[in-house]
């Protein structure tokens, strides 16, 4: 096995082992965090809009749609329950009335905040469990973890754009 051979396959490994570390990461704070809360858990749809909402305020329903990836009906359906439940407020655009801004309310603000708190404290914990060389290596990564999310984010919008992916109806979206 030749040089680059081994550093492709354990390239490859440590690459598997990031995914499934990501996976089994996001699970156990979601739902530590949700049991510390107390809070009936959102779902992950919901939680997508909510995060999108809060990185992009007055952001349109149809451009949640598009920055999501998503029907705008199904769009339309999170946001009417999220308005329900006390979390958005839609507004009309005061330049084009057919277009709906979405806004968090103080109660999704607190919310929000409320959990990142207690996710925060869940990883402080653990990291505080680790020796320092590591605790370090984590902490030092954390600034590229994210550049990673927005890469891939950023990789799947270009391939949906060159290929749209097709809707659960068949019909592929425009």
């Amino acid at each position: 096995m030749s040089d680059d051979t081994a550093a492709a396959d354990a390239t490859a490994g440590a690459v598997e082992t990031l995914g499934g570390a990501v996976a089994d990461l996001h699970r156990v704070l979601r739902r530590s965090t949700v049991r510390r809360t107390g809070r009936t858990p959102l779902p992950d749809a919901q939680v997508e809009v909510l995060r999108l909402v809060e990185r992009c305020p007055e952001i349109s329903v149809k451009e949640t749609a598009e920055r999501l990836r998503t029907a705008a009906n199904t769009v339309s359906t999170l946001v009417s329950d999220l308005a329900a439940a006390g979390l958005l407020e839609r507004t009309r655009d005061p330049h084009n009335r057919r277009v709906v801004r979405l806004r968090l309310t103080p109660a999704a603000h607190l919310r929000i905040r409320d959990y990142a708190g207690h996710r925060r404290d869940l990883l402080l914990d653990a990291l505080a469990r680790l020796d320092e060389p590591a605790r370090r290596d984590i902490v030092r990564a954390a600034g590229q973890l994210r550049r990673l999310a927005d890469l891939l984010a950023d990789l799947l919008a270009d391939q949906e754009r060159a290929d749209p992916p097709i809707e659960p109806s068949g019909a592929a979206r425009p």
